[in-house]
């Protein structure tokens, strides 16, 4: 078994609720995600930060905050989709790393998907003022892609609609 089919493998299992299976395959597969994220080919980091998310690994969430300063757009992209995935019932996996996706939203990173990728996430964070008011500026902003002023524009609505649920 590669780790990409691991990983599906661990999806299939975090799905269907089966603790005990996924707890070992993580197990199994701990050294060679690890070996994986550490690699010189941008191919193998993508795939490890990807498998992070997909075997619901909490506690390599310090390797997914590497993933998103990683030189490869791919391997940034991959570890966004892992702390999206993590931070749907977590918000404090988004929080975490709340700075460093208010900057690669802001422009910092040279890679549209990239940010669209990091404005997705911010979804699932707390609905903090400055990130309402990122968001929603880059909505507004005619220089940027539409499709990442549409994705902003829709985390900026869901956001407003969870600091109104707050109240």
């Amino acid at each position: 078994m590669t780790l990409a089919e691991a990983a599906a493998r661990a999806d299939e299992l975090a799905e269907s609720g089966a603790a005990q299976d996924l707890a070992a395959l993580r197990a199994e597969w701990d050294d060679e995600l690890e070996a994986a994220a550490r690699s010189a080919d941008f191919r193998e980091r993508a795939l490890a930060f990807r498998a992070i998310g997909l075997f619901r690994w909490r506690a390599k969430e310090e390797l997914l905050r590497r993933g998103l300063d990683d030189g490869s757009p791919a391997a940034r992209g991959s570890a966004l989709l892992s702390l999206e995935l993590l931070s749907r019932d977590h918000p404090s996996t988004v929080n975490s790393v709340r700075p460093l996706l208010h900057k690669m939203v802001a422009d910092e990173d040279e890679n549209s998907a990239v940010r669209r990728l990091a404005v997705m996430a911010l979804k699932n964070g707390s609905a903090q003022r400055e990130t309402v008011v990122l968001v929603e500026g880059l909505a507004t902003d005619d220089d940027a892609d539409g499709d990442l002023r549409r994705a902003a524009g829709s985390v900026a609505q869901a956001l407003k609609q969870k600091a109104q649920e707050k109240r």
